[in-house]
């Protein structure tokens, strides 16, 4: 959870006023298709909720993600480096209320098996 300081204005305690406040961030269409993963798994919507994670959070803003691709390489392919896929890891987990250990991120590392991953990740806490 946020420290208070560090939530939106008005945003209480519950996981959906702080996720909308870690999605503000993010294009408007992200705000839709976490809604609409969260109410019914829709896979497309998590690609595309995934494809803005991971472009707000390049290492190098020069560079775009491509289209989705599964075997994409999130290191070799993208440009990430540990510091950025731990911030992205602190934001999946602040975003869908999940914990992710050290052990189970050193196995994705490409876009597929973050699809994979975060899916099966989000959906057991909504079970």
């Amino acid at each position: 959870m946020l420290p208070a300081n560090e939530r939106s204005p008005g945003a209480s305690a519950n996981p959906m006023s702080l996720s909308a406040a870690k999605l503000c961030r993010l294009p408007p269409s992200a705000t839709e298709d976490f809604n609409r993963f969260c109410a019914n798994g829709d896979d497309e919507s998590l690609r595309r909720l995934l494809i803005a994670v991971l472009t707000d959070h390049l290492p190098d803003k020069s560079k775009q993600i491509p289209s989705w691709s599964d075997e994409t390489k999130l290191i070799e392919d993208l440009g990430y480096d540990s510091l950025a896929i731990a911030e992205m890891i602190f934001y999946f987990e602040d975003l869908f209320q999940i914990s992710i250990s050290n052990e189970e991120i050193l196995h994705v590392r490409t876009l597929g098996e973050l699809h994979v991953f975060v899916h099966m990740k989000a959906k057991a806490v909504a079970a």
